[in-house]
């Protein structure tokens, strides 16, 4: 293998040849692991190679021990440490150390990437002990571009997500700390070096805690930051804001001092600043403080709620700093730019987002501020002025008291629908966006019988005006429709009026041919929410509407035929998206209703399913109609199942799409549900599937919770049956009953581990209340171990509510299965009635899980008490 060569067209532009030159890497990596790394390692050390060469080297180097998903990136990383002869460790970490020093910076930069690669591995493992040394000693005395490209290594290694890494790092704080802030100092005269060791030490502030406690180092490390700030030098400006970002957010509590001292000047002189990139992270330095203080006023009243004294300090610095920073804001709500476009984070629209916490923090401290600006500049000549005006109205609309709000909401509403009729579209679309706030917070600040119709009429308007209002318009009318459905079922609701017009409406909009395809998808995503919140009073509308819906939706099958382009089949896609979508929301609605039109529905989703590509969207769409047309069918859907099911099973085996796996997944269940027992023909084929996906190693574990839930959900189905199926069941729960998750286990296991056990508990319920139907016997080999899931339960804190529910299901299934006091001895253990107790006295559950708790106590004392015959 060339190894030039092949690294050059791993940077081709045509895709064939990138991908043959990474599979040609691929292959040697599997060949000569050892070789390959050596072989990369000199190529990006060559400093006679030319750059891009050496940058395509470093990236190998680097993928070589990366991978999005953790089994891989473990895989990865054994392979360095089980196969790789330590001689050849040694020479390839020499060889990227000694490219730091590299006279092309981009090499540099690769290098500390790769030396970021290694050090996740090495550094848990106590190994390389002489790599922080070194990197510290090559920012104190190393020459600029080593001194940068150390920095930019230690940046890397900080960044990391792994919770192994990152316990290792506090140990090293000071060798960190030391680096960076040498680095970060104003008497470092090379701005590269200082922008490296700004941003190394933002990465780095979550590991020097120890640092941060004591005060002198505080106070050095605080000196040096708010320096930064008034560099000169943009880039450095910038991290050093979002340094002071962490900061606060990491340390609040030590902030006082420093906010009195320096930090409220410094950040408002910062807002101010005309380079956006710095004004921003100035602004979003307020964000953070905001949201600091927002979750402390939480967190204390809900200590204060459950009696402890423990308070977390809240200093108020958005309240004292209100004065300054609000008008300041408000101001920069004015420096839009008319050529952005939706998606460009601003500084106008950083300040609209600091804008909305500040009256989330302070409340109805803002308000004065706000109304000042508005009656200042509402019919201001200058566009920008007047769009703000409109802007700071909708910010403010939650956080303040909800009175002092009413009156000013009633009277700006018409102020609003004026400037729906602005001459310039961004003020237009403001004013769409404030509506749909006044709607989605302030609602019943809204007069139905005065303000609706205007405020629907101006939205339809603003919707059928302009494609770039379409978003705004359509997330108020969907607001709108929420907060004006009324009860659930009701007769009639303050929509109803209002309803075939809107409908209409809608349905012009996707059909005009100016529309584009987003404003299509949006208007049918309104569409479908004004389809869930119709009365009972609309639903020959909706009725109706099924007719059209569908139509289109089968209009769509012979375009697959006009298709000669990739942007062809994404167009089309969405559009059939939107319609199953517009389908399913009829369904959902109509329920049993819907029945004169399943045949067409199922029959146009079948052909669908038929003719759609590999890695559509459109397939996962589908499966949920499918299942929302079967919940309403309930038995009547077996007519369809020997035309679906193949697609079913094709899915459930589709393990390279796992989206669409998951659908299929939950598609069982719904599938079992409704047709009960006669769901049992298709039950083999679908324990097969599930069974191998969980042994597949393809998918990730959070399949596993749903897939055991649906084998509950098929026992409950198909009752006595589902014997066949329980010695590999009960097998497969046992086993996931074992998996535990240590104390100081990532966040993402604690929460897998809470799922799995939900998903056993669920399964338990189904089968027990299966085999309760005449064959409560086969369950008895099984009781023990259910009884030691529940104590694995009982014993650890990390209980959710869903999983509580669903073991005092069990609890009392069990009971009720034996009810003749067979297994009293179980029952009588203390840890059962207090788990029990626990779950019933708990006010902050749901309704249904303390009555699910009630209900196991009765069992369990119907249990204990009966005298019959006692199995142990």
């Amino acid at each position: 293998m060339n190894v030039n060569q092949v690294l050059e067209s791993t940077l081709s532009p045509d895709a064939s040849t990138r991908h043959n030159a990474e599979q040609q890497l691929s292959q040697a990596s599997e060949v000569d692991f050892s070789g390959y790394l050596i072989t990369l390692a000199q190529e990006l050390a060559n400093e006679q190679a030319q750059p891009h060469i050496r940058t395509a080297a470093g990236i190998a180097l680097k993928n070589a021990f990366s991978a999005r998903e953790y089994a891989r990136l473990r895989d990865a990383q054994q392979k360095w440490i089980q196969t790789i002869d330590p001689n050849v460790k040694k020479s390839v970490k020499t060889l990227a150390l000694q490219t730091l020093g590299s006279r092309d910076a981009r090499a540099g930069q690769s290098a500390g990437q790769f030396v970021a690669s290694i050090a996740a591995i090495e550094i848990p493992r106590n190994e390389w002990p002489e790599l922080m040394p070194t990197l510290v000693q090559n920012v104190g005395s190393g020459e600029d571009q080593l001194k940068q490209a150390s920095l930019t290594s230690i940046g890397f290694i900080c960044e990391t997500e792994d919770s192994n890494l990152r316990d290792s790092l506090v140990t090293h704080s000071n060798s960190i700390l030391t680096a960076v802030v040498q680095g970060a100092r104003k008497e470092e005269a090379n701005v590269d070096v200082r922008n490296a060791a700004i941003t190394a030490l933002s990465d780095s502030l979550e590991f020097v805690r120890t640092n941060f406690e004591n005060e002198g180092e505080r106070n050095y490390i605080m000196q040096v930051v708010c320096e930064a700030t008034q560099s000169g030098d943009n880039r450095i400006e910038a991290g050093a804001f979002g340094c002071l970002n962490r900061i606060m957010g990491l340390y609040y509590d030590k902030m006082k001092f420093y906010m009195e001292k320096a930090l409220y000047g410094l950040t408002i002189i910062g807002m101010k600043n005309e380079e956006e990139d710095v004004a921003k992270l100035a602004v979003e330095f307020w964000c953070t403080v905001c949201e600091e203080e927002i979750s402390i006023e939480d967190d204390n009243s809900l200590t204060q709620a459950e009696g402890s004294s423990e308070i977390r300090p809240h200093f108020g610095f958005s309240k004292v700093a209100a004065r300054e920073v609000i008008p300041t804001l408000l101001e920069l709500l004015t420096r839009q730019d008319e050529d952005d476009g939706d998606e460009d984070y601003n500084i106008s629209r950083a300040a609209y987002q600091c804008l909305q916490l500040f009256a989330q923090s302070i409340g109805s401290d803002i308000v004065d501020f706000v109304i000042a600006f508005v009656d200042q500049n509402w019919k201001s000549p200058d566009w920008h002025k007047r769009d703000a005006a409109v802007s700071a109205i909708g910010a403010i609309m939650e956080g303040p008291d909800e009175k002092l709000l009413e009156p000013l909401v009633r009277q700006g509403i018409p102020l609003l629908l004026e400037k729906m009729h602005d001459d310039v579209l961004q003020v237009r679309d403001s004013s769409a966006y404030a509506l749909g706030r006044i709607c989605e917070s302030m609602s019943e600040s809204i007069d139905p019988q005065t303000q609706l119709p205007s405020l629907i009429e101006a939205l339809f308007g603003g919707l059928s005006s302009n494609p770039k209002m379409a978003s705004s318009c359509c997330w108020a009318l969907m607001n709108l429709a929420d907060r004006f459905a009324g009860e659930p079922g009701c007769g009639e609701n303050a929509l109803s009026l209002h309803f075939q017009g809107s409908v209409s409406a809608l349905l012009n909009v996707t059909e005009r041919p100016e529309s584009d395809n987003q404003l299509r998808m949006a208007a049918y995503e309104v569409l479908n929410t004004f389809v869930t919140n119709a009365a009972h009073d609309c639903l020959p509308i909706v009725a109706k509407l099924s007719d059209i819906i569908i139509q289109r939706l089968e209009g769509t099958v012979p375009m697959q035929q006009q298709i000669v382009s990739v942007e062809d089949r994404i167009t089309l896609e969405e559009i059939q998206t939107s319609l199953s979508s517009a389908v399913l929301a009829i369904i959902q609605r109509l329920e049993v209703e819907i029945k004169p039109q399943a045949d067409r529905i199922m029959h146009v989703l079948l052909r669908l399913l038929s003719s759609v590509g590999p890695k559509s969207s459109v397939p996962d769409t589908i499966f949920a109609t499918v299942g929302a047309l079967a919940t309403s069918l309930e038995e009547d859907f077996v007519k369809y199942m020997d035309s679906f099911a193949p697609f079913l099973y094709n899915a459930l085996g589709n393990q390279e799409e796992p989206g669409l796996c998951s659908m299929a997944i939950g598609l069982v269940s719904d599938i079992t549900r409704s047709l009960g027992e006669r769901a049992q023909p298709y039950c083999d084929s679908f324990m097969n599937y599930l069974l191998n996906n969980l042994r597949s190693t393809a998918l990730s574990n959070q399949f596993k919770p749903a897939i055991l839930q649906c084998f509950g959900d098929i026992a409950q189905a198909i009752g006595p049956h589902f014997e066949t199926y329980l010695s590999v069941v009960a097998q497969v729960l046992q086993q996931a009953a074992g998996v535990m998750v240590s104390p100081d286990g990532a966040y993402d296991m604690f929460d897998y581990v809470t799922s799995l056990r939900e998903g056993i508990m669920d399964a338990w319920s189904g089968i027990i209340l299966a085999m309760k139907q005449g064959k409560a016997q086969v369950l008895v080999p099984y009781v023990e171990s259910i009884f030691q899931m529940l104590s694995i339960v009982y014993q650890d804190n990390n209980r959710s509510e869903p999983l509580l529910r669903a073991t005092m299901g069990v609890i009392g299934d069990l009971a009720d299965t034996f009810p003749n006091g067979e297994y009293a001895n179980y029952y009588r253990h203390e840890w059962i009635m207090q788990m029990v107790k626990e779950t019933r006295q708990n006010r902050e559950f749901q309704a249904r899980t303390i009555e699910t708790a009630r209900w196991a106590r009765e069992q369990v004392k119907r249990q204990t008490s009966n005298q019959g015959v006692i199995m142990t």
